[in-house]
């Protein structure tokens, strides 16, 4: 690399490197995040689909036993 006075150009290249890796390093940390994301997205899905299953089941009991569904009867401290 030519050097200019003082090193100016010398020093502009360094920085401009510097901000490259940093970019890529900033780059590789939002890809792995977006991962995280995708994977905790997936697995909220499907434990909200296994929630609504459980839901359905105690509904079905409770209808069966001819009890008051859990979520229409008061809590024990009212």
């Amino acid at each position: 690399m030519d050097k200019f006075e003082g090193g100016d150009k010398v020093q502009g290249a360094d920085a401009l490197q510097a901000i490259e890796e940093r970019l890529a390093h900033f780059q590789r940390t939002v890809d792995d995040l977006s991962d995280v994301v995708a994977r905790q997205d997936a697995e909220i899905r499907r434990m909200a689909r296994h929630v609504g299953l459980l839901m359905e089941r105690a509904a079905e009991q409770q209808a069966e036993e001819g009890s008051i569904a859990l979520a229409d009867q008061r809590p024990p401290h009212w």
